[in-house]
């Protein structure tokens, strides 16, 4: 079994800009009039969709609204990460820092508003 998610947006160049250049993602398909990019990142996939299209089953054409949604990076160093976020000014929403639960992360926001939150975790 494998999960991978998707985000119905207009903001799919802008969505693809960002995480290649921030995550090293690599194009594994895009629509031919531009209604769809799925990206790679690591060994997950994570699409992005435009709205309102007659093509998809009515679930999958309301635009994501912008909050309530998380995704999570695991890296082996969060630290390193980080600092290299910075260096390309990325936007960084929360600095990093250690959690109790033993997650050393930081969080970023994409262009639709979600949480990239990057995630060392310090105890398995």
């Amino acid at each position: 079994m494998k999960l991978w998610t998707g985000i119905v947006t207009d903001q799919l160049q802008a969505s693809k800009a960002f995480y290649t250049r921030f995550f090293d993602a690599r194009v594994i398909y895009e629509g031919e009039d531009g209604w769809v990019v799925v990206l790679g990142i690591g060994e997950g996939e994570l699409a992005f969709m435009r709205p309102g299209l007659a093509s998809q089953a009515p679930i999958f054409r309301a635009a994501f609204g912008g909050a309530g949604v998380w995704i999570a990076i695991d890296v082996e160093d969060a630290g390193r990460e980080y600092q290299r976020l910075l260096a390309l000014d990325a936007p960084i929403e929360e600095p990093l820092r250690d959690e109790p639960w033993g997650d050393r992360h930081f969080v970023l926001r994409d262009p639709n508003g979600i949480g990239v939150d990057v995630v060392e975790r310090l105890t398995s």
